[in-house]
């Protein structure tokens, strides 16, 4: 049966074989990524860590021979590196989902004999279905500014598309102090200790908030050190030092309100965080504007919002 699918006019038609090998290859990114939260719920922070490394590093590594060719690998071209990342993820599933099964986790899964109950599957969607709509809300918003952006020649569109690249790699910064504090204040949330799950949330949005600082001034204070590695056009690196100029400063607020929304997950409070999130808006200064509402937004929700009696 032929898979069907909306096109950018907005017409129907048959999904191409690349859109399908998309969708497949999505399912193990979304397992191995799955299957990691699992374990860092129970505290372990080694097993999946090392693995999504591996992964990467394979990634690399398989996409790089079948993509180029190299040694007696065949040169498949977008289609060797899309498998390098298919064959990759697999792998990095099918090992966490064996160390799962294996009993050397603390939390065992058991698929013959765990049903599947209303009741957990609610719980879980309360915090899982809100926080969705963040990838979603970051996305869409550079989606939109890049639209805007664009109406000011390709040297702009340039210069913010550097920009936006060092954010995607500040992102996961914020994330790995974030994902650490899940799993803290997820537990003390569920011994009742409130005070104690609000200090580790304002622990790690500190540091978040430092690291994240300390390149947002770097870039805004020398951008060429960043800007350079991608092109020498000086219309474009004047273009991505402005807006590093304006939203560097930034950095560090952006940092406290991704750490403090990853908290928030863990005290199962993730609706106002996510709805701060729509405060990123607008070009260049209004960017820098937008990081900075979101993260006093979120340090303002998660401050009177409550976690339970503390303690």
């Amino acid at each position: 049966m032929a898979s069907i699918c909306n096109d950018e006019r907005g017409h129907f038609g048959v999904m191409s074989g690349h859109e399908r090998k998309t969708l497949r290859l999505s399912v193990f990114i979304w397992l191995v990524n799955t299957f990691s939260s699992v374990i860092r719920s129970s505290g372990n922070m080694v097993v999946p860590s090392a693995t999504l490394l591996l992964v990467a590093l394979l990634q690399v590594l398989v996409s790089g021979a079948l993509g180029l060719g190299w040694g007696p690998f065949p040169r498949l071209g977008m289609a060797g590196v899309a498998a390098g990342q298919l064959v990759a993820n697999a792998l990095g599933a099918a090992f966490l989902l064996f160390w799962l099964l294996s009993g050397r986790a603390k939390v065992q899964l058991k698929l013959r004999s765990t049903p599947l109950q209303w009741p957990l599957a609610r719980d879980i969607l309360r915090v899982g279905a809100v926080a969705c709509l963040s990838p979603l809300q970051t996305v869409l918003t550079i989606l939109i500014l890049t639209r805007l952006v664009a109406h000011f020649g390709t040297d702009a569109l340039a210069g913010y598309g550097i920009g936006t690249r060092l954010e995607f790699l500040l992102v996961p910064i914020a994330f790995a102090v974030g994902v650490a504090s899940v799993p803290l204040v997820g537990m003390a949330i569920g011994a009742g200790k409130v005070a104690r799950a609000r200090r580790a949330a304002w622990t790690a949005a500190a540091l978040a908030a430092g690291l994240l600082g300390v390149i947002g001034l770097v870039v805004a204070l020398a951008p060429g050190l960043w800007t350079e590695r991608f092109t020498r056009d000086p219309a474009v690196i004047a273009s991505a030092a402005l807006y590093f100029q304006w939203a560097g400063p930034a950095y560090g607020l952006f940092g406290l309100g991704l750490c403090l929304y990853f908290s928030s997950l863990g005290a199962g409070k993730a609706f106002g965080p996510v709805l701060a999130g729509t405060a990123p808006w607008t070009i260049f200064a209004l960017v820098a504007l937008g990081m900075a509402a979101y993260g006093l937004a979120t340090v303002l929700v998660v401050r009177h919002t409550s976690w339970g009696e503390e303690r």
